[in-house]
């Protein structure tokens, strides 16, 4: 019955009396008002006003599963969408879930993680503004891909990014989308896999969308959508989105990376052309960021002209950041 209300608040324009959505229902203007007051527990921004009824308020932080999965067709990714006020983590739930045998191409989303993280262990702020998913693969890719499923992920939500906001968002090799030289967008792959198969992949993806403020040690570094719009956005249709292209970029990296997907990968790439350093252990590599492999490795031509093919590594950018 929940439900029902919800739907019909949600097609309305105006308000609609308790005795209204009673008569309609076949419940007591009692149940109504039950079920109202769970659905404003639940997060939805509902007005309730004396002699006119109630009226949904349009919240732009919260997903809506209708407006997200209504008629949406995919080949892998978004078979399935599990929405969450809360979790530690969206991966951590996608693994919980995985060795239950989930099945692929399922999708977990929260409004709020309490124990985000990116690459290195570092922790990535997600407070209600953002948006935070993870999506489980089983493939039958060998282990040493999975780099390459991570840039597939990123240029999926560059051009998500680009198409939905206008914005000029960038890759910053290998898990970051950039505007203007700033952080929007954090990207973190794990995978469990025997010694010659993966058995899945989990990619978490957290987007800054309608933040608006950033802890003092990474302000000047990060940004958001709103910050870089001045507006909010509508994270419900935002996801669908970002959903659509994931799906169509990772579908077709499944049977083979094209030359213009890479073509175009490297157009969107802010590393690119540019000085780079990478740590790796207690030693650090510095050169010329000249180009990307099919497998989604960095090749960095070094000063005395040498090629050296990077998979992993903690990569400093001069001029971003």
């Amino acid at each position: 019955m929940k439900e029902q209300i919800l739907s019909a608040l949600k097609n309305s324009d105006d308000y609609i009396s308790g005795e209204a959505l009673s008569k309609s229902l076949g419940i007591t203007r009692s149940a109504v008002w039950k079920n109202i007051s769970q659905l404003k527990k639940d997060g939805y921004i509902i007005d309730s006003v004396t002699n006119k009824g109630y009226k949904l308020q349009n919240d732009f932080n919260m997903i809506d599963y209708e407006k997200v999965m209504d008629d949406f067709k995919c080949d892998n990714i978004g078979k399935k969408l599990i929405i969450l006020k809360s979790t530690d983590s969206t991966n951590n739930e996608l693994k919980r879930l995985a060795a239950l045998d989930e099945e692929s191409g399922t999708v977990v989303v929260s409004e709020v993680q309490t124990s985000g993280r990116g690459r290195f262990g570092r922790q990535w702020e997600s407070d209600k503004g953002g948006l935070y998913f993870s999506f489980l693969l089983r493939t039958d890719l060998p282990p040493s891909n999975i780099a390459s499923i991570t840039l597939a992920a990123g240029y999926a939500v560059c051009l998500a990014v680009r198409e939905y906001t206008g914005l000029d968002a960038r890759i910053k090799w290998p898990n970051d989308i950039i505007v203007e030289n700033r952080k929007i967008c954090g990207i973190l792959t794990e995978m469990a896999a025997q010694s010659d198969r993966l058995d899945y992949i989990i990619t978490g993806i957290g987007i800054n969308v309608n933040n608006t403020v950033f802890p003092d040690e990474i302000k000047n570094k990060a940004s958001s959508v709103f910050l870089e719009t001045n507006q909010n956005t509508d994270k419900s249709d935002f996801f669908r989105t970002v959903l659509t292209y994931l799906d169509r970029v990772i579908s077709s990296f499944l049977i083979s990376i094209s030359i213009d997907d890479m073509d175009n990968f490297k157009k969107l790439c802010a590393t690119l052309g540019r000085e780079v350093s990478v740590k790796r252990g207690e030693s650090i590599l510095t050169g010329t960021a000249k180009d990307i492999t099919p497998f989604g490795e960095l090749v960095i031509e070094t000063k005395d002209s040498r090629n050296i093919i990077i998979s992993s590594g903690e990569v400093t950018v001069q001029g971003i950041y």
